[in-house]
């Protein structure tokens, strides 16, 4: 089955200064370029989402969209962004994934792919809850998309306020597969542990 990827570049970054956390580098390689190269074996296309000037990016040489609802209202935007370019290219799911999180699973995909629920979202164990979601990793049924355009008109933001009302379902992964660097420690620490 074809599938296309959006990576999620499109957030302000607060934590980093507002620095462009996709353009951080991790063992000279961007954050991005790593997430690229990570996605790109598993789908068919690649699109970037991204908000500002989006010809910073042109260097990757992969189509990039701007949230189509005003005020960076989150990644649900993002992954509108992405089932909309999908739409037009004609694919009927989308994978997102995060820009800042650059050591996802090789099998994201095909793991998603054995769930058929409208969204599937990825999961670590989590010993309170039992399965914690890591709602920006997801497989999402682009013909959901003007339901979900609908909910960001309404001022729906939290990702998992949408898709539960989808019928989600939860992939588990392990517990580090989806460590992100929000902040300059976190990347400090990706330094000295991730490959």
């Amino acid at each position: 089955m074809a599938e296309c990827a959006v990576v999620l570049a499109g957030g302000l970054a607060s934590r980093m200064g507002g620095v462009d956390k996709g353009r951080l580098e991790l063992h000279g390689q961007t954050l991005i370029e790593r997430v690229i190269e990570r996605i790109a074996p598993q789908v068919d296309a690649v699109v970037i989402n991204a908000n500002g000037d989006l010809s910073r990016f042109d260097d990757l040489g992969l189509p990039v969209v701007p949230d189509s609802i005003s005020d960076y209202p989150g990644p649900l935007a993002g992954v509108l962004a992405g089932m909309d370019w999908a739409a037009e290219q004609g694919y009927e799911w989308i994978v997102s994934v995060a820009a800042d999180t650059p050591n996802f699973p090789a099998d994201l995909v095909e793991r998603f792919c054995t769930e058929t629920t409208p969204v599937v979202l990825a999961a670590t164990p989590d010993p309170q809850r039992g399965r914690l979601p890591q709602p920006t990793f997801g497989r999402w049924k682009v013909s959901c998309r003007e339901e979900l355009r609908s909910a960001l008109k309404d001022g729906v933001r939290k990702i998992r306020q949408w898709t539960q009302a989808q019928g989600e379902s939860l992939v588990l992964f392990n517990e580090n597969d989806f460590f992100n660097i929000n902040t300059p420690e976190d990347l400090a620490w990706a330094e000295q542990h991730l490959k």
